[in-house]
């Protein structure tokens, strides 16, 4: 088990989750990445996906975090982002539902913002991957 980090994630409502772990994966928007003990000083965009993190108790969690950034700085990990769930907080439904006008916008390219379109899809996508 490595050493422990420091992970705080929160969003503009509240503080989704602080406490130690041993890894974070997340995406960025350049893709996948994972963050260990000692690891550099960084900041990175993050994309919409599913963040996974380990704790000091090897505790596996999964959760879906929006666009944000991510600060790595002295064993400390800040993920601040638009918004964060547990999987048994995302409503399948609504995911479809949105992911559905979403393409459904992007199809018909009548006087419509492209990238809200694009952004609104790839939360879509995530939340349902991750339930």
């Amino acid at each position: 088990m490595g050493e422990a980090i420091k992970l705080t994630i929160l969003t503009p409502e509240k503080q989704f989750f602080k406490g130690e772990v041993t890894s974070v994966k997340t995406e960025g928007i350049d893709g996948g990445f994972e963050v260990l003990s000692n690891h550099m000083s960084m900041v990175s965009i993050l994309g919409p996906g599913v963040t996974e993190f380990t704790d000091k108790d090897n505790k596996e969690y999964k959760a879906f975090t929006s666009d944000g950034v991510l600060k790595v700085h002295n064993n400390e990990i800040s993920i601040l982002c638009e918004s964060c769930e547990w999987p048994e907080e995302i409503d399948v439904n609504r995911a479809e539902a949105a992911l559905n006008r979403a393409k459904k916008r992007l199809e018909s390219k009548d006087n419509i913002d492209v990238l809200r379109a694009e952004l609104a899809l790839q939360k879509s996508v995530a939340r349902l991957k991750l339930k």
